[in-house]
């Protein structure tokens, strides 16, 4: 057999080769993801220190309408997490990715995600949903400017701050009642919106003269109030997403309310016994008559995962049953879902779950429609919000129904609803 002879210098070429190629191979899987938490990813690559700090991105709605929002990249335990920031408010989002030139930000809870492609000054991208259908809204973020508006130094012509009737007024002619709350510090404005279904959660923004201008993102589809400041204090405006505009006037009241929550829904039968038989998450049925509710109090929490206000009642109600669950009292969370296949119910309600920290029970109530909830819970007659809270008595008569949620942005509102839910397990409890 010959032996074939490799002369030295070309000895020398073949290593060199086979050093720069695992040279690359290592340097490849160097800057890949190496675990992954709940919370975010995490990388061994230094660089994504360059997106930790305070961010302010700008979608881009309607082809022309600029609405800013204001979020935060932090590293926990060597894992990303980003908060959205909407005034005293920072919410969480989902795992972030870093793949070569680009970073995704998952709003898990609303099945969509930021995707941004990495530039020299910004990140520049897309809204859009995790699967990808559907047309998506343009957003650019810029690190290290803390503000939301851009402001051009002047000062508001009034302080604003206070209670207001308002009237929303769509294309159509068809009018919605509410409650506005400003707080204004300087030309510094926040505010939230009352509705009988529910509040807007929480708006930040600025006043200069006399122009308003509010925004809001959580992850689902971001929105825009502007308005002006007219001589009388009334102020004239519109509220503003991507897919419509619809114009309001809120006129100061002090004493402006809405009508009572607990009056609106309506019992086709004041009478009859409330029962109920859904599934749960494994698909097992679970009734009213399972010995972990018989003879309690019950409190049915009608939503669904994807509704920003049962995310509100979810996080009073998650800490809330752990605190008070050997009372003897029990929690349903009746969820009213965009799909009911198993996959989906199981992917919703363990993000939802771990969210919150929900420890109470979670059912399927169907598809999320309200003449669906009629069809499912027959001894209603009328359906007005998701959410809704029924207060079930230990002999199964349903003592009262609240709808909507009056959530943590409202202020004094929230306070008085904790105050009157609580009293009324206690009733519910000692009767």
């Amino acid at each position: 057999m010959k032996i074939m002879f490799i002369p030295f210098s070309v000895k020398i070429l073949i290593l060199k080769s086979l050093c720069k190629r695992l040279l690359f191979l290592a340097t490849v899987i160097f800057l890949q993801p190496f675990n992954s938490s709940a919370n975010g990813v995490f990388y061994a690559d230094s660089s994504v220190k360059n997106f930790i700090g305070i961010w302010r991105a700008e979608f881009t709605i309607q082809n022309k309408i600029q609405v800013p929002f204001n979020f935060e990249i932090v590293s926990l335990k060597g894992a990303l997490q980003a908060y959205l920031i909407n005034a005293t408010e920072r919410f969480p989002t989902g795992d972030i990715r870093i793949t070569n030139d680009s970073i995704f930000i998952t709003l898990a809870l609303f099945d969509n995600e930021l995707a941004f492609k990495i530039q020299k000054d910004n990140l520049n991208g897309i809204l859009r949903r995790l699967d990808q259908k559907g047309k998506g809204i343009p957003v650019i973020a810029e690190k290290g400017l803390n503000y939301r508006f851009e402001e051009n130094a002047s000062s508001a012509l009034r302080d604003i701050s206070g209670s207001y009737d308002v009237v929303f007024q769509g294309a159509n002619g068809n009018q919605e009642k509410a409650v506005g709350i400003f707080n204004q510090k300087g030309n510094k404005l926040t505010a939230s919106f009352l509705k009988i279904t529910g509040d807007t959660r929480y708006l930040e923004g600025i006043i200069e003269d006399n122009t308003i201008k509010l925004s809001s993102f959580i992850g689902s589809n971001p929105v825009l109030y502007t308005a002006k400041v007219n001589s009388d204090g009334i102020l004239q405006g519109e509220y503003i997403n991507s897919r419509n505009a619809i114009s309001f006037i809120a006129t100061p009241n002090a004493n402006a309310a809405l009508p009572d929550a607990y009056t609106l829904t309506k019992l086709t039968n004041s009478e009859e016994k409330f029962n109920f038989e859904f599934n749960d998450i494994n698909g097992k049925k679970v009734s009213s008559s399972d010995i972990k509710f018989r003879g309690k109090p019950l409190i049915i929490a009608i939503g669904g995962t994807w509704c920003p206000n049962c995310m509100d009642e979810a996080a009073f109600l998650g800490p809330w049953y752990k605190a008070n669950r050997n009372r003897d009292i029990e929690i349903i969370g009746l969820q009213f879902e965009f799909q009911t296949d198993s996959q989906h119910i199981k992917k919703v309600f363990n993000r939802f779950q771990k969210q919150f920290g929900i420890e109470y029970t979670l059912l399927v109530g169907g598809i999320a429609d309200k003449q669906e909830v009629l069809k499912s819970l027959p001894s209603l007659a009328n359906f007005l919000s998701f959410p809704t809270t029924i207060f079930v008595d230990r002999n199964g008569q349903i003592h009262k129904i609240h709808t909507g949620f009056t959530g943590p942005a409202t202020g004094k509102n929230y306070t008085n609803f904790i105050k009157e839910f609580n009293e009324e397990v206690d009733y519910l409890i000692n009767h």
